[in-house]
């Protein structure tokens, strides 16, 4: 991504810009502080401790020491507080304490949406299911109404509500990190929201080094320059690379093109230890070892690759090549609502598919440990050890194997989740003696709260419960076609022309690189066996276009928070078509 692209800093609320005034503005913006500051006071909770440190330690009776979202000390209950404790009252969470959860790969824009029910076919690639007819109607045309709807003022009315509502069906789920929402503008300009969730594209902070999870056209324009700029990376580059499936045997398919053409020479690959291959799903075995032997890893989204596919990554092969592994829920059309759905999927996977390939503690570790390692984070974030950042899940319950308790657990026992020691969502108990101000949710009948106030939010967002944010994208959802004709009307002819200096009205648009193209893409096209043989998906076709959105579209229903709220999702998951047996039958049961 390119420097004006990645550190132009205006808010949501930005009015507007002098035409051609946008270089000058961004040479002249002050960096901001980190999204998430170290702040907040001195707090001691109390339970079990599972740390996910080198050792795996466990703690059966402990206290986690938090001063300005940092951990100062995990030790057992019956040892003396540190220096500075002895006054702070400990904190029963009743419970077991985990790290945050760390997503590496989610569409958030579209996880307003309901699952795509059922899959009409199995695909083989990322290229054909865009052009389905159903994808128009069910997933991209209403997505372009959400980020191009404007209201009677111009402003983007749809933007802010998705953003809270999107990054609150995280919190549920007790992801702490996971990727970010980005905006396009008129002035050529993308960018980041500011929100609660940490977003592994934008931190602000120097200890948190952002990944990359679009490219810029120039910069891979083929396997060496691609390479040339993955070796400037001090995190990594969350790339999408082998969205398909490759059978035995078959060498060539569409999906492995886009790995094969990673290859710069016979020996040498535009691969290296910041490289993170999100799906993986075609690569063969012997890819993995090539991987492996440049340091890079993978994310894998197993629910989403079997709803499309019928199939997902060798994960047996990565694990024996030594590929370190994270986990991705991508979207909710074809995925899980969150990271503990994706932690259910990839449990039931490995054991009943994978002969119990992964261990439930390593299937953990893919949530916490190993994605901060593949972002280069460990050092601050992926454990509960002194010194790392308070970022903490508690669950009820403090008996039996924790790892396997955890993937386990309904959403409902999820008790607090905390950011950077900040207590953002838990149980009505224990959100009143660490964030006495907040807003009430309902999650399975039971009563939570979320603590949605943070000082270097964006302004629009800030203003946005998630009660006002879940009503503005039903009425949305409800009203398609309305709102599609709104946009479709054609625009009033001014008068005369602006002067050329006269402030022009800064626009922002959702930048859904899934249907348009924005300059920088998740999904390089790089070149395979001649100038015209580009890898990588094709967008939707001007022919499946052309019909206007409002004759298309039709009311959707908006997707709930969590699978505890949603009557109809497991039911969903039973008749999809393409998954395993075991998933289809066997998801409920860890529900």
């Amino acid at each position: 991504m390119t420097d004006t692209q990645h550190r132009w800093y205006p808010l949501a609320g930005a009015k507007s810009v002098p035409r051609g005034a946008t270089k000058a503005i961004i040479k002249g913006t002050k960096k901001p502080t980190p999204i998430d500051p170290l702040t907040g006071p001195k707090i001691a909770l109390a339970g079990r401790v599972v740390t996910m440190d080198d050792a795996f330690t466990v703690k059966t009776d402990a206290v986690v020491f938090i001063d300005q979202g940092v951990i100062v000390a995990v030790q057992d209950r019956a040892r003396p507080a540190p220096a500075g404790f002895e006054a702070v009252a400990v904190v029963e969470t009743g419970g077991t304490l985990f790290p945050g959860l760390i997503e590496l790969h989610n569409h958030l824009s579209y996880n307003a949406l309901p699952l795509w029910s059922p899959v009409p076919k199995r695909f083989r690639h990322r290229g054909q299911w865009p052009d389905h007819p159903d994808y128009r109607k069910l997933i991209s045309g209403p997505m372009t109404v959400v980020g191009k709807y404007r209201d009677a003022h111009g402003k983007a009315a749809l933007l802010a509500p998705l953003v809270r509502y999107v990054e609150c069906k995280c919190l549920l789920g007790g992801v702490t990190t996971s990727q970010g929402i980005m905006l396009s503008s008129n002035a050529g300009v993308q960018r980041y929201y500011r929100g609660i969730v940490r977003n592994v594209e934008r931190t602000d902070d120097p200890a948190l080094p952002e990944a990359k999870g679009r490219i810029p056209d120039v910069d891979a324009k083929d396997a060496r320059s691609f390479l040339t700029r993955l070796e400037k990376e001090d995190s990594c580059y969350l790339l999408h690379l082998s969205e398909g499936i490759t059978a035995v045997g078959q060498a060539d398919s569409i999906a492995r093109k886009h790995f094969l053409a990673l290859q710069v020479t016979p020996n040498q690959w535009a691969l290296n230890d910041r490289f993170a291959a999100i799906h993986a799903a075609g690569l063969l075995p012997g890819d993995f070892d090539v991987l492996a032997r440049h340091g890079g890893s993978m994310v894998w989204s197993p629910l989403s690759n079997l709803l499309l596919y019928g199939d997902t990554a060798r994960v047996d092969a990565a694990k024996r090549a030594g590929v370190r592994i994270g986990l991705g829920s991508d979207w909710s059309p074809s995925g899980s609502k969150n990271l503990l759905g994706e932690l259910k999927v990839a449990w039931l996977y490995s054991q009943h598919v994978l002969g119990g390939l992964f261990s439930a503690r390593e299937v953990m570790a893919m949530a916490t440990r190993e994605p901060a390692r593949i972002l280069k984070w460990h050092d601050v974030l992926g454990t509960l050890e002194a010194g790392k950042r308070a970022d903490v899940v508690v669950m009820t319950g403090r008996d039996g194997d924790p790892y396997e308790a955890f993937i386990r657990a309904k959403e409902t026992a999820i008790s607090l989740v905390m950011i950077n020691g900040v207590a953002r969502y838990g149980t009505s108990e224990l959100m009143k003696g660490l964030a006495p101000r907040g807003e009430t949710v309902r999650v399975g009948g039971k009563a939570r709260r979320c603590y949605l106030q943070q000082e270097t939010a964006d302004p629009d967002v800030a203003q946005v419960s998630l009660r006002t944010a879940r009503s503005a994208l039903q009425k949305a959802f409800r009203n398609l076609p309305r709102l599609a004709r709104e946009i479709e009307k054609p625009k009033p002819r001014t008068a005369a022309r602006p002067p050329l200096d006269a402030p022009e009205p800064v626009v922002w648009s959702l930048a859904l690189d899934e249907i348009q193209a924005t300059g920088v893409d998740q999904r390089p096209r790089l070149p395979f066996n001649g100038p015209r043989d580009f890898t990588g998906p094709k967008r939707i076709s001007s022919r499946a276009a052309a019909v206007p959105l409002s004759r298309l579209l039709m009311p959707i229903a908006l997707d709930p928070l969590t699978v505890a709220d949603d009557p109809d999702f497991l039911t969903e998951i039973a008749g999809q078509p393409n998954l395993p047996e075991a998933i289809r039958t066997g998801l409920a049961q860890l529900y």
